[in-house]
């Protein structure tokens, strides 16, 4: 699958991402960035965006489980940073932080290793969507646990008039497009 590679980044991405309405709950329109990172060119390119946006601002690459982690490892490669993965709670084996958070269609819990990354490094967090902002949120507690400066925080796609840009206020954000809900 390719993209229209006339028209810019900022509108290649949604059209690149199948919606999903009414899942995983009746109300919701989900935008399933998967068939994005099957598109080699559209993926790449975001990727790149979000590397040369931040570049040489970040240590290390922050992914939020799930579709943050290919996002992560694919801005660290670009950049020549290591990663790290913000998982769901219970999935690390080793002392972790965890953080509980609200996101739009129930309660969830978050967590990262305490001592996998150096305290004082550069974090930049990725995931592919914002809406809320309540799982990018407990990310940046999570960091601010474990004494890390969040450098910024990196999306694909942020849904317009959800509030989750508000919640992150003191953050720098950059969403590569922004779509409405």
């Amino acid at each position: 699958m390719t993209s229209d590679s006339s028209l810019p980044l900022s509108q290649r991405i949604p059209a690149a991402c199948a919606q999903i309405p009414d899942y995983p709950h009746e109300g919701i329109l989900f935008y399933d960035v998967t068939t994005l990172f099957a598109d080699a060119e559209v993926f790449r390119a975001s990727m790149e965006e979000l590397a040369t946006r931040f570049e040489g601002q970040f240590d290390i690459v922050a992914g939020v489980e799930a579709r943050g982690f290919l996002m992560a490892s694919a801005i660290a490669y670009i950049a020549g940073t290591g990663v790290m993965t913000v998982r769901k709670a219970g999935k690390l084996p080793r002392d972790t932080y965890m953080k509980e958070y609200s996101l739009e269609y129930g309660q969830a819990a978050i967590e990262i290793h305490k001592d996998d990354i150096p305290a004082g490094s550069r974090v930049l967090l990725v995931d592919d969507l914002l809406a809320t902002g309540g799982t990018l949120e407990a990310a940046t507690h999570l960091m601010k646990m474990a004494q890390l400066e969040v450098a910024g925080i990196g999306v694909l796609l942020e849904l317009e008039g959800l509030g989750g840009r508000e919640l992150l206020a003191g953050h720098r954000l950059e969403a590569l497009s922004l779509v409405s809900e």
